[in-house]
């Protein structure tokens, strides 16, 4: 693949909003639909807890599907498999606006979560070629600020149209602005040549079922009644990967990108990513508990103080992804987690006499913290991999983070139903204990950002 210096304007300016369009799609549609449980119980006749796979089908499909797209982007093109997605989404939104029972909605929502992987598995590759090299940490940058800002709103924007509508216009507003971003896409997107190879339809058969039986089994664990079948599921997801990553080794281009675990910088990326986001998922679920029930704060309350953490990320996410473009990203990324981890001890350390104001200057922190680590290392993360293997990369990067999330979730269950009344507090604790984790993992880079720059100054008088 050659080298690409990004996009002229304004082609520069349309491939940045159809990009970030499916984005807001994909993650939207990952948090939004948890409000409307209770609506669809009552209105499709369903029990309670069957709801539970509106939300389970589409992070599930979304995760099995993640890798085996990002290597058809590497063979086919990023911008054909992008395209296929947000058509296969759109397709799928009306489906789940028009389900009249319970098992069709989450088939849609299934099939929604496989248009969901297309779009963010090639997307920070999309992003690689779309802008420059030398603002490829901006691009990263603005990348994670829409994340932040969907992640942050999706529960009052489901709120908000539940107000005024019945839940199947939660997934009818995406039709729109899902179009659009079609339209836009087949001129605006950069065309990347595709390498002609076989695809790897039994890797990626037995990838989908590594992941689900990893998923399945960790969530498994956090349930008195599944912990047995969940340990089973990741006694059998660890033989299974063992037997998929054998399959991988030696192949030029595997599904699994095991090639670019080859590099220290991508593997300590990746560690460095997967602490943070099971950090992220720890203190998410565990806040309300431990503001509600450890600090005595009301329902409202808990919203307000909980703001400052998101809206930090979204502030943070721009600058340090032009940070990222100056200065080692194994300090920036390792910064920002100590500063995650100190503010996340610092709320746990909280007792039932602390003010608002304290409460909410630790978010904040925490929220500081996470919004100066995620440009830089996602920028590492896509540098340390060849143009040609961006797709892996992506993949990868996507990947790491719902495993992430899904273990961070699955230990604060595991925490209640080992002790009710102390869990969240826990939770808090062992979440700054996996950000400092991360932190250090970050910082062991140090050596290698260093030689990196070395690199490029010596390279400089001939360039």
């Amino acid at each position: 693949m050659p080298s690409h210096q990004g996009l002229p304007h304004p082609q520069r300016a349309w491939a940045v909003l159809t990009v970030f369009s499916g984005l807001v799609l994909a993650v939207l549609d990952g948090s939004i639909a948890n409000i409307a449980l209770p609506s669809i119980s009552r209105q499709l006749g369903a029990a309670p807890a069957d709801t539970i796979w509106v939300v389970n089908g589409y992070q599930l499909a979304v995760t099995v599907c993640l890798l085996p797209l990002s290597s058809l982007g590497d063979i086919l093109g990023y911008k054909r498999v992008y395209r296929a997605g947000l058509a296969i989404f759109l397709l799928a939104s009306l489906l789940c606006a028009l389900s009249v029972n319970l098992p069709m909605l989450v088939a849609a929502r299934v099939l929604q979560g496989l248009g969901g992987a297309g779009i963010m598995s090639v997307n920070t590759a999309l992003v690689r070629f779309i802008y420059p090299p030398r603002s490829l940490g901006r691009g990263i940058g603005l990348n994670a600020l829409v994340v932040g800002i969907t992640t942050a709103i999706g529960p009052s924007l489901g709120a908000l149209i539940l107000s005024v509508a019945d839940w199947p216009w939660l997934f009818a507003v995406n039709v729109p602005v899902a179009l659009l971003a079609l339209t836009l896409s087949r001129r605006s997107l950069p065309e990347t040549p595709p390498q002609p190879r076989d695809f790897d339809y039994p890797s990626a058969a037995l990838s989908a079922v590594v992941f689900g039986l990893f998923i399945l089994g960790v969530d498994g664990l956090g349930h008195a009644s599944l912990r047995l079948a969940g340990g089973a599921g990741l006694v059998a997801a660890l033989a299974l990967g063992w037997v998929l990553v054998r399959r991988q080794h030696g192949r030029p281009a595997p599904l699994v990108p095991v090639d670019l675990f080859r590099s220290r910088a991508f593997t300590l990326a990746v560690g460095t990513s997967f602490c943070s986001f099971m950090t992220q998922m720890l203190s998410f679920v565990a806040m309300p508990f431990y503001l509600e029930y450890q600090l005595g704060r009301s329902l409202h309350e808990t919203g307000l103080l909980i703001t400052p953490w998101p809206l930090m990320v979204a502030l943070m996410a721009p600058v340090s992804g032009r940070m990222s473009d100056r200065y080692p990203a194994s300090v920036l990324a390792g910064g920002g987690l100590g500063l995650l981890a100190t503010g996340l001890l610092s709320l746990a350390l909280l007792d039932k006499n602390a003010g608002n104001v304290d409460v909410m200057w630790r978010m904040a922190m925490c929220g500081l913290g996470f919004g100066l680590f995620q440009s830089p290392n996602n920028r590492a993360m896509i540098g340390a991999s060849p143009p040609e293997r961006s797709g892996g990369a992506s993949g990868a990067q996507a990947t790491t983070r719902l495993l992430g999330q899904t273990t961070g979730t699955a230990v604060v269950a595991l925490l209640f139903s080992l002790d009710r009344s102390g869990a969240a507090r826990m939770a808090l604790v062992v979440a700054a204990s996996v950000a400092t984790l991360g932190a250090v993992v970050s910082l062991s880079r140090l050596r290698d950002d260093k030689a990196t720059t070395h690199g490029h100054a010596a390279a400089e008088p001939d360039a």
